[in-house]
């Protein structure tokens, strides 16, 4: 496993990271405490060391899992959490978005109870949660800002989706120097990432980026095949039937990035996206220790060289993309929130 810093804050985490929202939810499969506590001590012997978790999963359930199955290893790890939905007071039906709250007083609150279910004093990075620019004033930053000064939080990060915009929200987290931004990104939709990558190089920003998905909802890592029936409660059934009836089709093209014993197609995925250079983790949606084992190692595998990574763009740009936002030229030329909610830009898409 291999290391970079998020940002400039000097915290270090792998390259491959943990998503806890597998843990303490039945969204990605049944499991009980035990075995998630087991395949996250699987994935620190496999050298991970960052793990992200939110508080709305499992209504703090994961976050109280994470908390002790890291008991003993607090020192060795960087965790992540997120704060802004309102479960406390509402009840959540299905796989429906909570009603959010932005509040600073929420905020502080939220916080001081995550740390309690994790059983920290301080949490590495605390990220709002889905925020929508219009509810993210100058008394938010100056809740984080505060929350750092007090030592309850490291860093500050926002992360994006599912199915609000994304754009304006991204780049207001850019230009008000959040440490880490969160996104959807693969090869399969690259059009957000590559609009963060322009944005960091224009600002000279140092927010590093933390794409989710890599694998596109289990079609990069061949976990959804055609014949793969989803149950009823698995998240990847949001993806509409389009969506992986086109990426079958697609994924072939792709072919050329598995090399016979060196490298997977699951472990290129990722490493393509570790070719970024603002990219400082990437944290895909391990079900099993088999997929902790073989997609840590993506840290590992032989980096993608400048032509392959230059092919995937160029099959992308030649509507490779399975799921293209329409204007995307115009949208790039602005950063203000209204004028890109207003173009159309809300993307649903699972959280995986």
């Amino acid at each position: 496993m291999q290391y970079r810093e998020l940002g400039e804050t000097g915290i270090t985490v792998s390259e491959v990271g943990f998503g806890a929202w597998v843990v303490g939810t039945d969204w990605w499969g049944d499991r009980s405490e035990s075995d998630a506590i087991d395949m996250i001590h699987h994935a620190i012997d496999e050298g991970i060391t960052y793990f992200d978790t939110g508080d709305v999963y499992g209504h703090g359930n994961s976050e109280e899992v994470l908390g002790r199955a890291l008991e003993d290893y607090r020192e060795d790890v960087t965790l992540a959490t997120k704060v802004g939905y309102d479960f406390y007071n509402n009840p959540q039906a299905g796989h429906g978005e909570l009603p959010k709250e932005m509040s600073p007083e929420y905020i502080r609150e939220a916080t001081e109870r995550s740390l309690d279910r994790l059983g920290v004093d301080s949490v590495d990075v605390l990220q709002l949660h889905n925020a929508n620019v219009d509810e993210v004033d100058k008394d938010i930053l100056e809740t984080f800002d505060e929350l750092e000064e007090e030592g309850l939080i490291r860093a500050k990060g926002w992360a994006l989706g599912p199915s609000i915009g994304w754009l304006a929200e991204g780049d207001m987290a850019i230009r008000e120097e959040f440490d880490t931004l969160q996104l959807v990104w693969n090869a399969f939709e690259q059009d957000v990432g590559n609009h963060f990558l322009e944005t960091i190089e224009e600002t000279g920003s140092s927010t590093s980026l933390i794409p989710r998905v890599p694998h596109s909802s289990g079609l990069l890592n061949e976990q959804v095949r055609p014949e793969t029936e989803l149950g009823s409660g698995d998240h990847r059934g949001f993806r509409p039937d389009e969506w992986y009836e086109t990426g079958w089709e697609k994924l072939e093209t792709l072919r050329f990035l598995e090399r016979d014993g060196e490298r997977t197609m699951a472990q290129a995925s990722i490493a393509y996206l570790l070719s970024y250079a603002p990219v400082a983790t990437v944290t895909p949606t391990f079900r099993t220790k088999k997929d902790i084992t073989e997609w840590s190692a993506a840290s590992d595998v032989p980096s993608l060289t400048d032509e392959e990574v230059e092919r995937v763009e160029s099959l992308y740009a030649e509507n490779f993309g399975i799921d293209r936002f329409d204007g995307m030229d115009e949208l790039r030329s602005s950063v203000d929130g209204e004028d890109l909610r207003s173009a159309g830009l809300t993307h649903k898409v699972t959280s995986d």
